[in-house]
């Protein structure tokens, strides 16, 4: 069965309030998991959290190291950190269970479900490459796009607006399906126990590879405005 959306109507705008609170829940899980992770840390002996934060931080600092450089990504770490804790918590939050009311309100998914918020994150992220683009590579910046010449020009505008496109439709969709294909499992009763539980593992593979993604072509889209004259 479909389940309501609740909202409320303000200045002529539509809020969806399970939207908004995931939103606040992904981000309070985020700041403790860091918190956690970042407390009482030990070199002689740290504890699980802690090897397990540095193994993350590591990771990203791989993603950043391949795609910007060591000599320009070091900046960029905490907003890679930043981006795959918070979409990846985001996407595991709807798998566990949900939450809806007898009226069939929906107050509990992944925020990641929901294409406001998947396209909040993505003009954040063009957004800001952009920015850094035209901020600290201004003559470049500018100038690739007069590289294009006749019908190419055309064709690669349709390419700067095809990015924050896929970007935000592809982490939506793959966790959207997700849930409703949980949901139709649930529908089956206890026949859908063992799927479930499969599903549930694919569901948590998929979101760690649509987190690491995001994160990736992210650290990407800011390479190719930040350093454009070295020919990334």
């Amino acid at each position: 069965m479909e389940h309501k959306v609740p909202g409320i109507e303000l200045f002529g705008l539509h809020f969806d309030l399970s939207a908004l609170l995931m939103i606040a829940v992904t981000s309070i899980f985020v700041l403790i998991l860091a918190i956690s992770g970042a407390s009482k840390g030990s070199v002689t002996n740290p504890s699980k959290l802690q090897n397990f934060m540095e193994w993350v931080v590591e990771f990203v600092e791989g993603i950043v190291g391949s795609t910007i450089g060591s000599k320009h990504g070091k900046p960029f770490i905490a907003l890679g950190l930043t981006l795959i804790m918070y979409i990846f918590i985001g996407n595991m939050l709807g798998l566990p269970f949900s939450i809806v009311t007898s009226d069939h309100v929906s107050w509990w998914k992944s925020p990641t479900a929901d294409i406001a918020v998947t396209g909040g994150l993505t003009v954040i992220v063009i957004g800001l490459s952009h920015y850094l683009g035209i901020t600290r590579n201004t003559k470049h910046y500018f100038a690739h796009y007069f590289e294009y010449k006749g019908a190419m020009l055309p064709l690669h505008l349709i390419e700067v607006v095809s990015k924050p496109l896929t970007l935000a439709f592809r982490l939506y969709g793959n966790i959207y399906a997700g849930e409703i294909m949980i949901s139709v499992i649930l529908g089956a009763s206890w026949f859908g126990i063992a799927p479930l539980f499969v599903w549930q593992g694919f569901s948590v593979f998929v979101g760690a590879i649509q987190a690491f993604v995001f994160t990736m072509l992210t650290m990407v889209y800011i390479s190719q405005t930040l350093i454009h004259e070295e020919g990334h």
